[in-house]
């Protein structure tokens, strides 16, 4: 019952993850490990068979940050097709289910990182501003949190033929 939404599929992977959107004074709240210095991603991880998604986005904000923290709402539903670079899934295709939540900030809310990859790699958390130039992931955030709506935003990226799409639902 405690095992990530991971299924192997034909030479590739299926992931279903859950992801936290926290912003306070206008940052956004990243992480980042040694193994990949490149880029930054989102604070979440992969759902555990039998948790929703609402509570996979709670346990992974407070296993990365120390904090436990509520959502306010689901801002995206990401499709992502991507290769891995992980040594566990280096060069396999995956097709990736993200959720991001909007998480309700605390006034006096600070993070204190002590998680690790599934490769083992100690994780550091960073805030960035809108117009950092650091890579970071998922990408349609960057533009996508100043155009904020009362709708979910469906997004979908596909690495294979590098294309990007959006929509409300």
């Amino acid at each position: 019952m405690n095992k990530d939404v991971c299924v192997p599929c034909d030479g590739g992977l299926v992931n279903i993850r859950a992801g936290a959107i926290i912003i306070k004074d206008g940052k956004l709240l990243m992480a980042g490990n040694g193994a990949r210095p490149d880029y930054l991603y989102s604070v979440g991880g992969r759902i555990k068979f039998g948790e929703t998604a609402e509570e996979a986005v709670v346990r992974e904000v407070y296993e990365e940050t120390g904090v436990r923290m509520e959502i306010d709402r689901l801002g995206f539903i990401h499709e992502n097709y991507f290769y891995g670079d992980a040594p566990a899934n280096n060069g396999k295709l995956i097709y990736e289910i993200s959720f991001f939540f909007y998480m309700k900030v605390p006034e006096d809310y600070e993070p204190v990182s002590g998680s690790f990859t599934e490769d083992g790699h100690t994780e550091y958390l960073r805030w960035i501003a809108p117009d950092d130039p650091v890579r970071y992931y998922p990408d349609f955030l960057r533009t996508e949190l100043g155009r904020q709506c009362e709708g979910v935003k469906h997004f979908v990226t596909d690495e294979r033929d590098k294309t990007a799409r959006g929509s409300v639902i």
